[in-house]
């Protein structure tokens, strides 16, 4: 028998590096308070005055017997409200419904298999990227379904939840469309504008250009290192033999199946878009009319519609899969429903722990206050005087992209370096809708790198349910795949920032580089 190396021996389960990541964070915070780290910095106290005042950030420490109460006593609260877990668990129960039923592979057959394996890839990715605008739900549809349709088309779905996850995260800041995120942003953004120039405005369409660009070279530049350089150093990934051996042929029952199912979808889709549209007869009923923007009326924290939004998904999966099976009679009574509903969270055990303990390790980072310490005080470093337009560009976008690793909440980030930010930059003549590209832009470079980020654990048990090799899949070894992609996108984008800000061209509609 041969015998294990050392880096076999030592490597760790996800499960255990979490747990080594959490009493880190404790004795971390200990060290940091004992020392008495602490960063103040200008926030604007007064919407109508426009103040600054100063606000002192400090570590707080775990590592102490509150902390340990403070573990004890929010664990179970903080995973039963951690979002990642109801979304997945809600979500799968749609997907379950579609695979089982048949209808995934029906439709994903008929879609790819006289396709490209690099358009199949391509076309994934730019879902992706186009799917900032709803939120960070995409993590929990896109990365499932990309691993089944790189299994359905025979090859590694190691490729598909790889490929996705980098262009989910790197799409985080890259909206062709105002999300709610954007607009939260914004008025951080026009906060610090008015210490300069209290009538300046944006409109919602300011950064529609230079995002579209943006989302055009990373869907060609993500597929392209996906298959030339991710895909080929991969380990061979063995299919079933049965699965190998099926000639995939779409018979008159599945195609019967599909119409079926589209037909219901369709009329799903009319009725949800009807509920979202103001000003018609009974319409707009998942809206919430205390906003202005319609983009806050859709994606408010308030709202019906981003309260119900996974479930609302949810069921059109389950619509889909629930009348293709009928037409396909792959369904014949309530039993194949109920059993196809719960096929997907078959063997979720080992997620849901994954879950937990992530659940944990956020929480805590996230009450040391360490993450808001570190980023206080690179955003300080926009305070260096002398600087020109170029190096201010280039600070504020390595600043995001650093203190994304510790603070992945953009709203909470932007609420500490906008202050700074934004009257630094506006003193060299860069406009303030600018200024948020550049760190929209930065953000989205690291995103995918930090554990911080909730929905890291999604793509972290995915690669582990599917993982073949005897030895577990390491926390490290899952952020490794994605260094290619942040090195390079993180190229690009600074590229894109300094050649749109030398050329002066419009970022959008009424949306400039310079002022």
């Amino acid at each position: 028998m041969r015998k294990r190396s050392i880096k076999d021996r030592i490597t760790l389960d996800p499960i255990m590096t979490l747990i080594v990541l959490i009493i880190g964070t404790l004795v971390l915070s200990g060290f940091l308070s004992l020392l008495g780290v602490q960063v103040t910095y200008n926030t604007i106290a007064n919407d109508i005055t426009i103040e600054y005042t100063q606000s002192l950030v400090s570590v707080d420490s775990l590592f102490n017997l509150s902390g340990l109460k403070y573990i004890f006593t929010n664990t179970v609260s903080n995973f039963v409200s951690f979002t990642p877990l109801s979304s997945l668990i809600i979500i799968l129960i749609g997907i379950g419904v579609m695979e089982k039923s048949g209808f995934l592979k029906t439709i994903i057959t008929l879609l790819t298999k006289k396709a490209k394996k690099k358009n199949v890839t391509y076309a994934i990715v730019l879902i992706c990227l186009l799917s900032s605008i709803m939120g960070n739900l995409p993590y929990v549809i896109m990365i499932p379904l990309s691993a089944l349709i790189f299994e359905y088309g025979r090859r590694n779905p190691y490729i598909g939840i790889i490929a996705s996850f980098a262009a989910l995260s790197a799409g985080t800041g890259l909206s062709i469309y105002l999300t709610g995120t954007d607009s939260e942003l914004l008025t951080s953004t026009l906060l610090g504008s008015h210490m300069l120039n209290p009538s300046y405005s944006l409109g919602t369409g300011s950064f529609f250009l230079i995002m579209l660009v943006a989302i055009i070279i990373l869907s060609i530049v993500i597929t392209i290192i996906t298959e030339n350089y991710i895909a080929p150093r991969l380990p061979k990934y063995e299919f079933q033999e049965t699965d190998i051996e099926e000639e995939l042929i779409i018979t008159k029952k599945e195609l019967r199946g599909l119409i079926i199912a589209g037909f219901a979808g369709i009329l799903y889709l009319l009725f949800f878009i009807y509920c979202i549209i103001p000003g018609l007869p009974l319409s707009g009923a998942l809206l919430d009319y205390s906003k202005e923007l319609y983009i806050d009326m859709l994606f408010s924290p308030t709202s019906f519609f981003s309260h119900g939004f996974v479930f609302i998904v949810t069921m059109f999966f389950v619509i889909l899969g629930l009348f293709y099976g009928i037409g396909a009679k792959t369904i014949k009574n309530n039993k194949d429903l109920c059993d196809d509903l719960g096929h997907s969270l078959d063997g979720v055990g080992k997620t849901l722990v994954l879950i937990f303990f992530a659940s944990i390790f956020i929480s805590v980072f996230k009450r040391t206050g360490i993450g808001i310490v570190i980023t206080a005080g690179l955003a300080n470093l926009l305070t260096i005087e002398s600087l020109g337009a170029f190096p201010l560009i280039i600070i504020l976008f390595i600043i995001s992209a650093l203190s994304t690793i510790v603070l992945p909440n953009s709203t909470m980030k932007w609420g500490i370096m906008a202050s700074i930010a934004v009257p630094t930059l506006m003193n060299v003549g860069i406009s303030p809708e600018f200024i948020q590209v550049i760190f929209r832009f930065g953000e989205s470079v690291t995103m995918g790198l930090t554990p911080l980020m909730a929905y890291y654990v999604i793509y972290l048990a995915y690669l582990e349910k599917y993982n073949q090799d005897k030895k577990p899949i390491n926390l490290f070894q899952t952020l490794k795949y994605q260094y290619p992609y942040t090195i390079v996108i993180a190229g690009i984008l600074l590229s894109l920032l300094i050649v749109w800000f030398i050329i002066g061209l419009p970022i959008g509609i009424g949306g400039v580089t310079r002022i």
